[in-house]
């Protein structure tokens, strides 16, 4: 049974955004994450968010720590810069050949309470490794990035070969089928998504759904993978969004 954490086959619930998640995606998707006010008002009208709700959601992002405000408007803070390059790396992967070899990360600190684990995990996931067993994590070692240095505080890692057929092993660490047929929902429902919200909804599913994708050398993966299409689906709405942005604004 793979042991990264699932996406749910095909089962889609999409619910709709909160004013909080419209700001957010919006500047996460958006370079430099920064959007003066005149144009965050205009542009959010757009995905059904009024003015005084924008105003309430924007004074509370400010005190929960997710925005900074700015001479002329609004940007992400710090913190959610790291998202932002999670979320950019997710759309454009940065890959290499692959000749057959893998990462392997095997936690070696003992001691650790449940907060600190499950803390690691959500780490080593986020760098597209799969468990295993318990406290040892792989990948086929094709992506351009190197592993955070102060994990050397509670990991060791190495470069091997398994003797298990890359294939077969990929196919028991993640749940390729599952992402595939998830990934065809995504893309079917956009095709029927005509509202802008709606829209935003699903494009904010199809990132989370990316930030899953284990990103494998092609000879790895099963026939027809959907992510190329999906990622390419993803920067075609990136290229509408900015251009909806601008008219809005030569508009006012």
């Amino acid at each position: 049974m793979p042991m990264n954490v699932p996406a749910r086959s095909g089962a889609l619930d999409l619910r709709p955004l909160s004013a909080r998640s419209v700001v957010l995606s919006l500047l996460l998707g958006t370079h430099p994450p920064e959007l003066p006010v005149r144009e965050l008002v205009r542009l959010v009208e757009g995905f059904g968010v009024g003015g005084s709700t924008l105003r309430a959601a924007l004074s509370r992002m400010v005190a929960a720590g997710d925005l900074r405000r700015t001479d002329t408007g609004y940007r992400l803070s710090d913190r959610l810069l790291d998202r932002q390059r999670r979320q950019d790396d997710a759309v454009h992967p940065r890959t290499r050949a692959w000749d057959g070899d893998w990462e392997m990360v095997v936690i070696t600190a003992a001691g650790r309470g449940p907060a600190e684990r499950a803390d690691l995990r959500a780490r080593l996931t986020a760098l597209r490794l799969a468990e295993l067993r318990e406290g040892v994590w792989l990948r086929p070692a094709n992506l351009a990035r190197a592993l955070p240095g102060d994990l050397d505080r509670v990991a060791q890692h190495y470069t091997a070969r398994p003797d298990r057929p890359a294939r077969d092993l990929a196919g028991s660490l993640w749940p390729l089928d599952a992402w595939s047929t998830t990934a065809r929902a995504l893309l079917a429902h956009i095709a029927e998504a005509p509202r802008p919200a709606d829209r935003l909804t699903a494009f904010a599913a199809v990132v989370r759904h990316l930030l899953a994708d284990p990103v494998l050398p092609p000879g790895l993966l099963p026939a027809d993978w959907p992510g190329a299409e999906l990622r390419a689906a993803y920067t075609d709405y990136q290229r509408e969004l900015v251009g909806e942005v601008r008219a809005r604004v030569r508009g006012a």
